[in-house]
């Protein structure tokens, strides 16, 4: 790039948009800014953005009177369990194409124009922008012609954090099952019926054939909409969790669903009455995974009423480089099938949001920017 492009570039304005958990205190979670357009690192690369997948950044609480930027942005806790346990999830899920190659990058096999993902590494920059500036190249991911962007766009954040949970559920599967003898079953809960149960389960499928005739699955619906996409999606056992019914109620309801108490509970809501009802629902020596993002916190409060059974609460990263990339193989070639997904226009992330958040969306929610063309 000449002296004269890379000053017009920084001169350009871009558009971008941040999503905000939403607050008691912070109603609106949507924000529209115009930024400079990023300059191009010199190990990296500058991806022009087409598809990204909704989530949203979880800060503390502040007074919207002093939001000024995005960086000014401090969010607290969601308004409602359905957010959570919806397609929102912290994260970075980016899919478009590459605009330019740093002037240090020498070892790659690519090239301007080619569609990739963006892997989630650590600091990625806040909100949604048509332009996103990746530190090294190593963090882009070239995905098959015949994937579209949108679908691509799943995969970086909750799809891979899903893929992970599988891969780190399947130790404690293996042992559940060889401590209950060749007749024994391993009872499993998937606690949320959004986009990452939806990966979870068919990831399961596809890493663990072998034992699914000894496991017995179930879902935790945190809402009556949950109900119908467990049932068509996920074709497993489901509970519903409705909050208007009396808690000792949904912990009985919850065990003749199961067959008894459960040996494993992934928790993709990792709320405080969900991994509270989790705890009394779970076998002695039973597990229950989280994020962990939210798992100190949550380590803090429960800790020792776990500790009573002898329940373990185990943190589950993000995911590796190579197991996303191994995640975009699967996908691409039909081995894994994705959720199914609704794509709204980035001028539309509040229509997005709030379908989110009354649960109308089966699977996940994509924001998707104009092309050039378009603009």
């Amino acid at each position: 790039m000449t002296e004269t492009s890379a000053t017009e570039d920084m001169s350009r304005l871009v558009k971008q948009v941040s999503i905000e958990s939403p607050t008691h205190k912070l109603k609106e979670c949507i924000f529209n800014f115009e930024t400079p357009m990023p300059e191009v690192p010199p190990k990296g690369g500058r991806v022009k953005v087409r598809n990204a997948g909704v989530c949203y950044r979880l800060r503390s609480a502040s007074s919207s009177t002093s939001i000024k930027s995005v960086e000014a942005l401090k969010c607290g806790s969601p308004l409602h369990a359905s957010v959570r346990d919806t397609s929102l999830f912290p994260g970075y899920e980016v899919a478009g194409t590459i605009d330019e190659l740093g002037a240090e990058v020498t070892e790659t096999d690519l090239k301007v124009g080619d569609r990739v993902i963006v892997y989630p590494y650590e600091n990625h920059p806040p909100g949604y922008a048509e332009y996103v500036a990746v530190p090294d190249v190593e963090y882009l991911v070239k995905i098959p012609d015949d994937m579209t962007l949108s679908i691509a766009a799943m995969l970086p954040s909750g799809a891979l954090w899903a893929m992970n949970t599988v891969f780190s559920a399947h130790t404690y599967v293996e042992k559940v099952l060889a401590e209950k003898g060749d007749t024994g079953k391993c009872r499993l809960m998937l606690v949320g019926t959004g986009g990452l149960a939806l990966w979870a389960m068919r990831i399961a499928r596809y890493y663990w054939p072998n034992e699914r005739e000894r496991m017995s699955i179930s879902v935790a619906c945190l809402r009556d909409e949950g109900m119908s996409i467990a049932q068509e999606y996920l074709k497993a056992s489901v509970v519903q969790w409705n909050e208007d019914t009396y808690e000792e109620q949904l912990v009985e309801r919850t065990k003749d669903a199961c067959g008894g108490l459960v040996d494993i509970i992934i928790d993709f809501s990792a709320i405080s009455r969900t991994i509270r009802r989790s705890l009394k629902c779970l076998a002695p020596n039973g597990v229950l995974m989280i994020s962990a993002e939210h798992a100190e916190s949550m380590i803090d409060r429960f800790g020792k009423e776990a500790e009573k059974e002898n329940h373990h609460i185990v943190p589950i990263e993000f995911g590796s480089l190579n197991q996303l990339k191994n995640l975009v193989h699967l996908v691409s070639t039909g081995e894994i099938e994705p959720p199914p997904h609704t794509i709204f226009s980035a001028d539309r992330a509040n229509e997005a949001l709030a379908k989110i958040g009354k649960g109308q969306i089966q699977g996940r929610a994509i924001l998707e920017f104009p092309e050039d063309d378009e603009e």
